[in-house]
């Protein structure tokens, strides 16, 4: 068996595992990465990218079935039809480019690749059994071990993944559109997807046990979905367990609280109830690193229990998240480099790309009012905006949390359509530490849906313009 010696070896070629190892091949350490799969691991090749460009083609065959009906806009088009072939050619190419240019980058920047699944055998050796060349087996040694294995979605024994019971990872390439899906999970990932379905013409229905949508966020953000999902006629089934699938498996059996079950007919059923840590399957238990649950522990420059032994990413528990995964990346390998840092963002923006999107970044309300803050907050209806106006996106609002003593602010959350581009700015503020005047101070572009940031910050000082 061959070996090889590197400095840094980076088990995990997802979006924390590459930019850890370009960032190190960019400050001169030699990087080794593993990676059995493809570059980019889920964000890239089953997540972040393809599920977004599924739901952007999704989006723009809707809007056309709107025009065909009639428009307010002076629109009008014959009929709409979809090519659901090229629609998932178009998507794949854009994974390719992307998981390319990580390859290229990686190739540039010095770091070895391995195509292979990586076995630890401690803290210092692995065995790669490496692909295409058949018991073939590389052991590499180290002198810092990055883990960064991702996560996998979660499987339900009532309806384990097989047959017409899917992932994410298969809704997001689908030869066929069903007649009639059912979703298991009104998360962020379930109703992202469902809404998706829905908007290429499925009929969709949601199966969630909690007792209303996106339980992880506050019932304000989720009204405006629950409008959408009623208008697109999406069929909400809350607080109702999954039992199974009936004897013909072309249904799903569900209980609701009062112990009443029913059927719901599905072509196809996706389950997207979470994703839980890898951590089986690849030697990590003979590490004996402690662990936070079923996920692997790390403090604030994600070293682990081991010595030289780091953790990023999905592997370390929520929030799961890819910019979460890169920064940490980024600070491991320049922590290796020798540099000063620690993992402590002010705030880490997350995003819901439903039917309108939702942000949210740092504390909302609840959370400060738990934490023991006293704070102002205040919302600013896209009703009142004109950019919101002219690009019939009304629905929605932005929200800003501040302390109530200096100001400063603690959080903003926003709800309605495109608000995705706006994390940006929420970020900044609070990890520049801005306070509701600067904001309110700051002249914003007009006419833009980033004037309800301003206009949010002016409304809880007392003084908005707009309404």
């Amino acid at each position: 068996m061959k070996t090889v010696t590197t400095t840094l070896l980076v088990i995990g070629g997802g979006p924390g595992g590459y930019v850890a190892a370009i960032r190190a091949g960019q400050l001169g350490i030699a990087t080794i990465l593993v990676e059995g799969d493809r570059l980019g691991g889920t964000c890239l090749n089953i997540g972040c990218i393809p599920s977004k460009a599924l739901i952007h083609a999704a989006d723009e065959f809707e809007k056309v079935r709107h025009y065909a009906e009639g428009s307010a806009l002076g629109i009008a088009v014959d009929a709409a039809r979809i090519d659901l072939t090229r629609t998932v050619q178009w998507k794949d190419g854009i994974v390719k480019r992307l998981t390319g240019g990580v390859g290229s980058l990686l190739k540039k920047n010095g770091v070895q690749v391995v195509s292979g699944w990586a076995r630890i055998i401690d803290g210092k050796t692995v065995e790669v059994q490496e692909s295409g060349k058949e018991g073939g087996k590389l052991r590499i040694a180290c002198e810092h071990l990055l883990l960064a294995t991702g996560s996998r979605a979660v499987e339900l024994p009532s309806v384990p993944f097989g047959g017409a019971v899917i992932s994410a990872t298969e809704a997001l390439s689908p030869v066929t559109l069903p007649k009639r899906m059912v979703v298991v999970g009104a998360g962020y990932i379930g109703l992202e997807l469902g809404i998706a379905y829905r908007k290429l013409g499925a009929e969709v229905a949601v199966v969630e046990a909690m007792d209303r949508i996106l339980p992880a966020y506050d019932e304000e953000l989720a009204k405006p979905v629950g409008a959408s999902l009623k208008r697109l006629g999406v069929h909400l089934h809350l607080g109702c367990s999954v039992q199974g699938l009936n004897a013909a498996g072309d249904a799903v059996c569900i209980r609701n609280a009062a112990g009443e079950e029913s059927e719901l007919p599905a072509e196809r059923v996706l389950v997207a109830v979470g994703r839980r840590p890898c951590i089986e399957g690849w030697g990590l238990e003979s590490l004996l690193l402690d662990m936070n649950g079923r996920a692997v522990k790390i403090d604030s420059q994600c070293q682990t229990s081991m010595r030289k032994v780091w953790a990023i990413g999905d592997l370390t528990g929520e929030p799961m998240l890819a910019h979460r995964a890169m920064a940490q990346g980024e600070m491991v390998a320049e922590i290796i480099a020798g540099k000063r840092r620690h993992f402590a963002p002010a705030a880490i923006p997350a995003v819901c790309f439903t039917d309108p999107e939702i942000v949210v970044v740092g504390m909302t309300p609840q959370e400060a009012e738990r934490a023991g803050l006293e704070t102002i907050s205040a919302s600013f209806p896209f009703s009142a905006n004109g950019r919101a106006m002219t690009i019939e996106g009304t629905d929605g609002f932005v929200r800003v949390v501040a302390r109530s003593d200096n100001h400063l602010i603690l959080g903003w959350q926003a709800v309605g359509r495109g608000v995705s581009e706006l994390s940006t700015a929420f970020s900044h503020s609070i990890e520049l530490g801005a306070q509701l005047e600067d904001v309110a101070g700051t002249i914003h572009a007009h006419p833009t849906l980033g004037e309800a940031v301003q206009e949010a910050a002016m409304r809880a000082l007392g003084h908005a313009v707009h309404i």
